[in-house]
């Protein structure tokens, strides 16, 4: 979901020069901030979480790790563990350059330890799709052995298969408190049809099973839904836990008034989502590539701005349905615009209505800031998915950076922010602004599915709560 990342379609329509009507320049301020995430502050979110937000009861109905530790003995028994170790590499394809989904695992494993049980990890790494590959993206999850050692605080133990004797031998040797991370689950290639042969092999493995991937939790695959059938007790995680309850408590129980912010390139890949949001927000603010796709339905001039022509009469009948449903949908009232698709073209701010030539849009201006924080601060549920512009370059960021911040001050004031979708999170943590919202999902399909109202197939398969 994106406002492009050099897109080609920019490319091929960029043009230097400039023509039509008259801008005012502008430059605006860029925004910056710093934290950590830390471990006690994952663990404190989560309670606190739970204690004050109303999550919907699907929430409540299914059995979560702190639940399974009261239900059952842990100590000395396996728990295996289905966690989202997919991090990037470097160009040495050892070293892990972003760690944020490994620490995202450690309060479920930690807490599995302090309880005594033995943490098998089970991941997918990349898209192998049943082959077995040795390194980089796809391969081995040999990288990530001493990232996670270094944040448990303890040894691992790595084996080369996810299935059969070698991994069924080191799981039974485990002793208590001990870690055992398997191979790359879709070496195999049963793992993305759900083959109950490949999940059985899962299940002896262990006593329990707890899901904390988020990520993959709408894929019905062997290591999210199968493997359920072959152990005592499915569970979810902490992080798992926490998604349902902001994500489906946003949409089945929110804090009104409820806004939500779309932004990314394409109309077409938001439509099950704002056709949802809109049955359950009070205002949407749109923005990204796609805001063009609206002004030409509009009847506006929009230059050289990506649109889509074949979703222009659908954005139509959306602002159309938002009217008729009393839902307040506000598009940008200024954009930035440049002649060409790069970080050092030529750039102004423009009135929407005053796009012409050559000129393309890629940021939201100074003036829809202004508006949409206003909107923002009578709020109290947002949920943001999608950047404001082509935050990738420092000329383009300051509409997606801005709105970070506007988010983090809506929660120091007691609102529920979520922010969901890879490029937004990633505008959120690169401006430091992470720790300072509600909550920031780590899944982007998953996400997606939930706020338009899915069922999760990983979520679906775990035990009841009781």
């Amino acid at each position: 979901i994106m406002f492009t990342s050099l897109s080609t379609r920019f490319l091929s329509r960029a043009a230097a020069g400039s023509s039509g009507a008259a801008f005012r320049a502008g430059r605006l301020s860029s925004l910056s901030s710093s934290s950590s995430l830390h471990l006690s502050s994952l663990q404190q979110q989560f309670r606190l979480q739970r204690a004050s937000f109303h999550a919907s009861a699907i929430c409540w109905e299914k059995l979560n790790v702190e639940g399974l530790a009261k239900k059952v003995n842990l100590e000395g028994k396996n728990v295996l563990v289905r966690v989202d170790l997919n991090v990037p590499l470097a160009k040495d394809e050892m070293t892990v350059t972003d760690d944020t989904r490994l620490r995202a695992i450690v309060p479920t494993a930690k807490f599995l330890l302090d309880h005594g049980a033995n943490v098998i990890l089970m991941s997918h790494f990349g898209r192998p799709k049943g082959e077995i590959i040795e390194t980089g993206k796809n391969g081995r999850l040999n990288p990530v052995v001493k990232p996670l050692e270094e944040l448990l605080g303890t040894s691992i133990t790595k084996v080369d298969s996810t299935i059969g004797p070698e991994a069924e031998e080191a799981a039974s040797k485990l002793g208590k408190g001990e870690v055992l991370l398997l191979e790359n689950t879709r070496f195999y290639k049963g793992e993305t049809k759900n083959d109950m042969e490949l999940a059985e092999g899962m299940g002896k493995l262990a006593d329990y099973f707890v899901m904390d991937a988020f990520g993959t939790a709408h894929r019905a695959h062997s290591s999210t839904a199968g493997v359920t059938q072959f152990v005592k007790e499915s569970a979810a995680g902490f992080l798992l836990d926490k998604e349902l309850k902001y994500l489906q408590g946003a949409v089945d129980n929110p804090k009104r008034p409820m806004m939500a912010i779309v932004g990314g390139a394409k109309v077409s890949t938001k439509i099950p989502v704002i056709e949802s949001l809109l049955d359950k927000c009070d205002k949407i603010l749109i923005g990204g590539g796609m805001i063009f796709t609206f002004y030409k339905a509009l009847g506006y001039g929009i230059g050289s701005s990506l649109v889509e022509e074949d979703m222009v009469e659908l954005a139509d009948s959306l602002m159309k349905k938002a009217e008729e449903k009393g839902v307040k949908m506000l598009l940008p009232v200024d954009v930035v615009v440049a002649d060409k698709f790069s970080n050092d073209a030529d750039t102004a701010i423009a009135d929407v209505k005053d796009i012409s030539g050559d000129w393309m849009g890629l940021d939201i201006g100074p003036e829809t800031l202004k508006q949409f924080k206003d909107e923002i601060d009578e709020c109290q549920t947002i949920v943001w998915n999608g950047p404001m512009g082509v935050f990738e370059m420092s000329n383009f960021a300051e509409g997606t950076n801005a709105v970070a911040q506007m988010l983090a001050d809506a929660t120091e004031r007691g609102a529920i922010t979520i922010v969901g979708g890879g490029d937004s999170v990633a505008a959120v943590n690169q401006a430091g602004l992470g720790p300072k919202v509600s909550h920031i999902s780590t899944g982007g399909g998953a996400s997606l599915e939930l706020l338009e109202g899915k069922t999760l197939p990983g979520v679906a398969a775990l035990s009841e709560a009781s």
